[in-house]
């Protein structure tokens, strides 16, 4: 076998083996693409339920609520109409972000490059961290909707004191995880106690799989 036929050979396989290379790499970001499709979509059930309890959760409770304002607001206890009034406030909000995400979910293409997809997951991470901020600020409430005027002219220092520490612990609480909640701290265990469901968990999962081809692209570039 002479030169030429010897370059002709390394050429042959060059070429073979940069073309099963290039197979390889279509092959393994489109088997990414379609696990990174089914995990979404794994998201969608719990998604769409909480969204149809919420609404109708919601709703029972701006119809109820409306009555008490319009019809019977001075005979009204105002600490259970404030308190449930700021819980349906948030969770309306909270109910807005679901729907968001639900319709980005939805937006998710599996023929869409893979930077448009890593996009639509960093808009769920944020949005999921901050529906559960805006949800933990309801904490406060659940120990004040039950208090009563009586209670105000009544009642001693003593009997103030239970009633008073649970509401101060559950707002520096509140507080406390609606400034801590952030992804930096999704190591600790009180973030993954917190964000251990399915609401959290396949996000995460599809992250990883999309920074996974990143890697093995940057890999394969390196000279």
């Amino acid at each position: 076998m002479n030169e030429l036929e010897l370059k002709k050979l390394w050429q042959t396989t060059n070429d073979k083996l940069e073309e099963n290379f290039v197979i390889n790499k279509k092959n393994k970001d489109d088997i990414t693409r379609i696990k990174v499709y089914s995990i979404l979509g794994s998201m969608k059930p719990i998604k769409i339920f909480t969204l149809l309890v919420g609404i109708l959760w919601v709703g029972i409770g701006v119809i109820n609520l409306s009555s008490i304002y319009l019809n019977s607001f001075s005979e009204a206890n105002k600490f259970f109409l404030f308190s449930a009034s700021i819980q349906v406030g948030l969770t309306a909000m909270a109910l807005f972000i679901y729907l968001y995400q639900l319709i980005t979910i939805y937006q998710v293409d599996i023929s869409n490059p893979i930077i448009r997809t890593q996009e639509k997951l960093a808009s769920l991470k944020m949005s999921t961290l901050w529906v559960t901020r805006i949800l933990f600020l309801q904490l406060p409430v659940w120990t004040t909707f039950w208090w009563n005027e009586t209670m105000l002219t009544d009642w001693g220092i003593l009997q103030w004191v239970l009633p008073l520490f649970f509401t101060i612990s559950f707002t520096f609480i509140a507080i406390w995880l609606f400034f801590n909640i952030n992804y930096e701290n999704r190591n600790k265990k009180w973030f993954q106690l917190i964000f251990n469901g399915k609401e959290w968990t396949p996000l995460m999962k599809s992250m990883e799989l999309l920074e996974q081809v990143e890697d093995y692209k940057g890999q394969n570039a390196s000279p």
